[in-house]
């Protein structure tokens, strides 16, 4: 790099973002994700002994991705290759592995390929990469908010160690926005701001556990605001809320109104109060909650209070999922509403839960019966010879496609663990359960 080229850089970097100049450069000024880089922790020691593997590194937007990326390419003394899955295509990938050729060749040097968003990339341009990263041409590091396990091609995911990085904690977040206050060189410290801990609080909720969109948010409100005679710049929560254009509810993501607050939906909905459960969903949407976190409880209160009273109660919670996937936030906030209300004016049923309750306890009684010789497939003419699959009777064949036959273990005939309710559904459950097995009690307990 010329002079021109140095000077370009550092005004480039005056000019870029808070989020872009406040960029740890080292793990010293690394925050979060302790038990990744922490000291003595696996993917330290690999960094900072220069035997980093090709890795993918999977977490939600704003955990330290791309940060970690550039930290291991200054601490391993590679040449830094990034691109985005969203712009880069193979033509960009050829270049970059004739470039590290030359730099292994010429300079000894490792290359460091960051693919950022990797999930985005196709299987041709994850095919083109593949032998690259495993003859050494080029060291991977992937970055993905997805699953990597359905997103990466298996041939390059078993040439990569996974990294799963978590959300920033609160306290995490306020050490970030706190530094950047303070910094004079990189971050707002000329600048004399002064945040009042309303708005630091706020700042740190709506930030949904990113440290970019924190920055972001502190930067809009210190720029907007005047100084005052003594050059200082006083934040408060109407700034923050002015500068994100967004009402501060009373919610703490990560303390005891977050529970309480997603209990009182659970409870709402299970009582059949759609306009509560409707109230309680908004609160926490409002105020930032994970919509996904939100979306993960209905669909357990489908299969745990509603049940087979309402199949499609679990069908109708798993679109609002993948609704919310595709189309984001707020567009998909009228999605969980959706969901919301279906769920808590469904019939309601906890029989499904009682019955796997039941089984977890059998099972922790020691029962590990074998499976019936009738049941079993008899594969093998040996199998066949010693009884497998004798004396089964094909439900398909008979009236009705049902035959009685016993299908528990011997030690456990007779056995009831699932008692439809008489809600929904179910009536249809139990009556259809009371055809078949008529001389058994279908309403009695285990």
């Amino acid at each position: 790099m010329d002079m021109f080229e140095h000077q370009f850089e550092k005004d480039k970097l005056k000019e870029a973002p808070l989020a872009a100049r406040m960029r740890p450069a080292s793990f010293d000024e690394f925050v979060g994700q302790e038990r990744l880089v922490g000291k003595g922790r696996v993917l330290r020691r690999a960094i900072e002994s220069g035997k980093l593997p090709s890795i993918v590194l999977w977490g939600p937007p704003g955990s330290g991705k791309t940060t970690l990326a550039y930290i291991i390419a200054g601490i391993t003394d590679s040449h830094f290759s990034p691109v985005s899955a969203v712009s880069a295509g193979v033509a960009d990938l050829r270049r970059i592995i004739e470039q590290a050729r030359e730099h292994r060749k010429m300079r000894r040097q490792r290359t460091i390929l960051f693919i950022d968003e990797i999930h985005r990339f196709n299987k041709a341009q994850q095919d083109a990469i593949l032998p690259y990263v495993e003859d050494g041409t080029i060291t991977l590091i992937g970055a993905t908010t997805e699953n990597p396990s359905f997103e990466v091609i298996s041939p390059l995911l078993s040439r990569c160690q996974v990294f799963t990085l978590k959300p920033l904690a609160a306290d995490e977040i306020r050490i970030i926005v706190f530094r950047a206050l303070k910094d004079s060189l990189r971050g707002l410290g000329a600048l004399k701001a002064e945040l009042a801990d309303d708005a630091m609080e706020h700042i740190i909720a709506m930030s949904n556990n990113d440290a970019r969109a924190a920055l972001n948010i502190l930067e809009m409100a210190v720029l907007t605001t005047p100084a005052d005679d003594k050059g200082r710049r006083h934040i408060s929560l109407a700034t923050i809320e002015d500068a994100i254009q967004h009402r501060a509810l009373t919610y703490d993501k990560g303390g005891e109104q977050h529970f309480d607050t997603i209990s009182a939906l659970h409870k709402s909905m299970r009582g059949s109060d759609p306009d509560a459960s409707l109230y309680w969903l908004a609160r926490m949407l409002e105020a930032g909650e994970d919509p996904l976190y939100v979306v993960r409880r209905l669909v357990r209160f489908a299969s745990e209070d509603v049940g087979m009273a309402d199949p499609q109660a679990l069908v109708v919670a798993m679109a609002a999922q993948q609704a919310v996937h595709f189309i984001g936030m707020p567009e998909g906030n009228l999605a969980l509403a959706e969901a919301v209300v279906y769920l808590a004016t469904a019939p309601k049923s906890n029989s499904l839960y009682q019955a796997y309750s039941r089984v977890q306890e059998q099972l922790k009684k020691g029962s590990n019966e074998t499976v019936p010789l009738h049941l079993r497939n008899a594969v093998t003419s040996l199998m066949k010879d010693v009884g497998y699959g004798k004396d089964y009777k094909y439900a398909h064949n008979y009236p009705g496609h049902f035959v009685k036959q016993q299908n528990l273990p011997d030690a456990l005939k007779g056995k009831r663990f699932y008692t439809p309710g008489d809600q929904g559904y179910e009536k249809q459950v139990s009556e259809r359960l009371k055809n078949w097995w008529q001389e058994k009690d279908t309403k009695g307990k285990e």
